[in-house]
């Protein structure tokens, strides 16, 4: 019986193309990440589960993929009456890694002597959510982060903010912005009705705004008991129109007499001030007082990057976070990242058609093997080629002309070298340029010499 062909939900395969594309993606964010002093990282797919628990939130630890034991850790339990909740830590004690943050904060627990600070770092790696699939999201995905740990300076912010800056202008990304807001914003407000203690519910409601819309969230912050005080106030940061300037004013009138609140409007008038010195453009990055992001570890500015008219959401986002370390015995670190979701970034180029001049090949010459007596001289041929940096292929067997030229087609190779019986007897070469579809003769200096200037140009 055969085997029914089908991917497991919320994973992909990808193609040739797809894969020139995204490195395309890749090379950019690594480059720009390279020219601000971050250097690469790379930890384990599998982490243990005292690792990953109680860093990301309910709704966060429930999207997390288990890894059973090696073994049959039930057979002499019994499971009449047990619910999941029990039985989960006898067959699993790891994880898939949910984000590449708390993987970062564990390795520098571990080398904290050998390190750096402030610890500057970049870390490109498939991440793993059980999340509803849906266009642009996945439950495998990679991930392109940065972070800089241990300082505390809102500089670091400020370079962020104009990395992102850096990377999408270089990816040509159009109508893109920068939302920004301060989780001390958010603290005050809940601090207003006396409800801190229930800020990271809050949070976790505020940052469902985008997908429910402000009626459902309204209905979400009621029926987890939060003060009409604080829907109020919240209705009238959702609603409100005008300039940054203006929306800073309105904040200081409504938390600037709160420490979190004062400190917050602070920090974010001075983070905006350093980034438009280092060149990011003042209609780029705007405040959002609703924008909270929904991991629990933030605790200082969250950041996300949205493109407008777009239905796929936010292509990336982070903020700073203070107290991960201790979760790790390191206390007073305080770090802030950003991470890009590369399938985010991906689609949104195919819809805006960035990829026309993104090469969908890597074989530059194809050798068409017409003549069996010509064996010994295409070899030799394919060898110098490469010597010389070009991608070359050697067709395998003797077979029609057409076929072959089908094939080169198929792959978007751009040349090719035709030697037939005319060719040998005047050692001479046939380059064949598959897009205008012209032939010309030439030796083999001259042969090199047009490839060299064609492909290397």
């Amino acid at each position: 019986m055969a085997i029914r062909s089908t991917l497991v939900k919320g994973t992909r395969d990808y193609s040739a193309e797809e894969i020139y594309r995204r490195n395309h993606i890749l090379s950019v964010v690594q480059s720009v990440y390279a020219l601000y002093g971050f250097e690469p990282l790379e930890t384990p797919a599998i982490e243990s589960w005292s690792t990953l628990a109680e860093k990301y939130g309910e709704e966060g630890e429930q999207l997390m993929f288990h890894i059973l034991k090696s073994g049959d850790f039930l057979k002499n339990i019994s499971l009449e009456g047990e619910d999941y909740a029990k039985i989960k830590p006898i067959i699993s004690d790891k994880g898939l890694r949910y984000d590449l943050t708390i993987p970062l904060v564990r390795y520098i627990a571990m080398h904290r002597h050998q390190l750096c600070f402030p610890f500057k770092r970049y870390q490109i790696q498939t991440v793993w959510r059980a999340d509803r699939p849906q266009r642009g999201r996945y439950r495998e995905f990679l991930q392109c982060d940065i972070d800089i740990v241990g300082s505390e300076a809102c500089l670091c912010e400020a370079e962020i903010l104009k990395i992102i800056y850096d990377v999408l202008t270089k990816l040509q990304l159009r109508n893109f912005h920068i939302k920004i807001n301060h989780r001390g914003i958010l603290s005050a407000i809940v601090s207003k009705a006396a409800q801190s203690t229930k800020e990271i519910q809050f949070c976790t409601i505020i940052d469902k705004l985008a997908k429910i819309g402000w009626e459902q969230v309204v209905l979400a912050l009621k029926q987890e008991g939060f003060a009409a005080e604080i829907i109020s106030l919240l209705d009238g940061l959702v609603h409100f129109k005008g300039s940054d300037e203006q929306l800073l004013e309105q904040l200081q009138t409504a938390v600037g007499s709160i420490d979190k609140g004062a400190m917050a409007l602070n920090l974010l008038t001075q983070t905006l001030t350093q980034a438009h010195h280092l060149g990011l453009p003042a209609e780029i990055c705007h405040i959002d007082p609703t924008l909270a992001r929904g991991l629990a570890y933030y605790t200082g500015m969250v950041m996300e990057v949205m493109v407008a008219d777009s239905s796929l959401g936010s292509l990336g986002g982070g903020g700073r976070y203070d107290q991960l370390g201790a979760c790790f015995g390191l206390d007073a670190l305080s770090g802030v990242g950003f991470s890009f979701g590369i399938n985010r970034l991906y689609a949104i180029m195919e819809e805006q058609q960035l990829f026309q001049s993104t090469a969908g090949y890597t074989t530059e010459i194809l050798l068409v093997n017409m003549e069996t007596t010509a064996t010994k001289r295409l070899l030799q041929m394919a060898n110098q080629l490469r010597i010389h940096g070009l991608s070359t292929e050697l067709y395998p067997q003797c077979i029609k002309l057409q076929k072959q030229l089908a094939y080169a087609h198929k792959k978007k190779i751009p040349f090719v070298i035709l030697l037939g019986e005319q060719e040998l007897a005047t050692d001479s070469y046939t380059l064949k340029n598959m897009q205008t579809g012209l032939q010309m003769n030439y030796n083999w200096p001259d042969l090199m010499q047009v490839l060299q200037k064609t492909l290397r140009a």
